[in-house]
């Protein structure tokens, strides 16, 4: 049963509602002197509130899709293993975008549930591919199209990048309104295992950088119709996600031309969901701090993206700082509002924009 389950959901409110009668049909018969009763007493009254809590909790991941597993929540996910073979595109499964016409895929287009393996990680990631209604056309079978890998926050599930931020449809929207060119999507997690692997290759563990920076373009280039050179390719995220995109395009330019990164992070969190991910490498955490790097080492011929607010933002400064340190043959642009959060509601004002812009700097080469 899913984290995400109606099941799940009706069961523990159920279970709250049962508890709760059960207390008040017999707290009369609780209600005496002596230790025992107290006990009694306190026992039932810790346990409603502990299945209240859990009501809440459940509601909460299935609202914001959080956690999609029991192995997820308690950071034990294992590492899927990547198909023999090397990089690939597994197809999971079909739906339909949620825009007018969608159940036709020259209208709406299609986004597919997918797993990809990777050849240099020996990982492999679920994603969903959203294919644009023009990759249907039959009277441009050969075209290609400039692609974006999109991540979300941490924790997070890639199903909030299509009901929560509502990738799909913005693209949809904003290629149908002539403001951007058509895009394939890649939605992803950041991180391919348990714990946190914030895009950075753990030595004796998942091998996130290279997954990202190297295998999900090789798999996705090899099964789609999308460009192979890095001119193709942008990287976007929020939070977590961001700082992902961010070095991504900060440190493998010969991967992706654009990054985006909506609220982002600028150095890895190291923290219970992290464990240790440099194991006593002090020049790789130097290197995945991206103000440190921007500094320190060479710069790519990227451009990146990079938003926050004036107030309710805590990485206004930081973000000032890494635009300052952005330096030629490097560009960098800003989104700043006046007042925002670390919030959905943030992001789906930064999104548009943000897809228009990256639309702008990619092409199908």
């Amino acid at each position: 049963m899913g984290l995400t389950s109606g099941t799940l959901m009706a069961g523990v409110v159920v279970c709250a509602a049962l508890l709760f009668a059960l207390t008040v049909g017999l707290w009369p018969r609780l209600a005496r002197p002596g230790v025992r009763w107290v006990l009694g007493r306190v026992g039932l009254l810790v346990l409603v509130q502990l299945m209240v809590l859990a009501s809440v909790g459940a509601a909460a991941n299935r609202t914001f899709l959080l956690y999609d597993s029991w192995s997820d929540l308690a950071g034990t996910r294992p590492q899927a293993p990547a198909a023999p073979g090397g990089a690939a595109v597994e197809v999971l499964g079909r739906q339909a975008p949620e825009v007018p016409g969608g159940r036709n895929p020259q209208v709406g287009g299609v986004i597919e549930k997918v797993t990809i393996h990777g050849e240099r990680s020996r990982a492999a990631a679920e994603a969903y591919v959203y294919l644009p209604p023009e990759y249907f056309d039959k009277t441009d079978e050969q075209r290609r199209f400039p692609a974006a890998v999109v991540l979300t926050g941490y924790p997070g599930m890639a199903e909030n990048l299509i009901k929560k931020l509502h990738y799909p449809r913005l693209a949809w929207s904003l290629a149908k309104q002539k403001r951007m060119q058509p895009m394939i999507l890649v939605m992803m997690r950041p991180t391919i295992a348990a714990p946190n692997t914030q895009c950075v290759d753990v030595p004796g563990g998942p091998q996130s950088e290279a997954f990202f920076g190297a295998d999900v373009v090789k798999a996705v280039s090899g099964t789609y119709r999308v460009g192979t050179s890095s001119r193709s390719w942008g990287i976007i995220g929020d939070s977590t996600g961001g700082y992902c995109a961010l070095k991504m395009a900060v440190q493998h330019p010969e991967a992706y031309t654009v990054g985006v990164g909506l609220s982002a992070e600028y150095r890895p969190e190291i923290d219970k969901d992290s464990g240790d991910l440099f194991k006593g490498n002090k020049d790789e955490e130097k290197r995945s701090d991206l103000l440190w790097h921007l500094e320190h080492r060479p710069q790519g011929n990227s451009s990146f993206l990079v938003t926050s607010s004036l107030r309710g933002e805590p990485n206004y400064g930081e973000t000032q700082e890494f635009v300052r340190k952005v330096k030629a043959p490097a560009h960098v642009s800003s989104i700043i509002l006046d007042s925002g959060g670390h919030s959905f509601n943030t992001w789906l004002r930064e999104i548009p924009p943000a897809l228009v812009w990256t639309g702008a700097r990619l092409g199908a080469e």
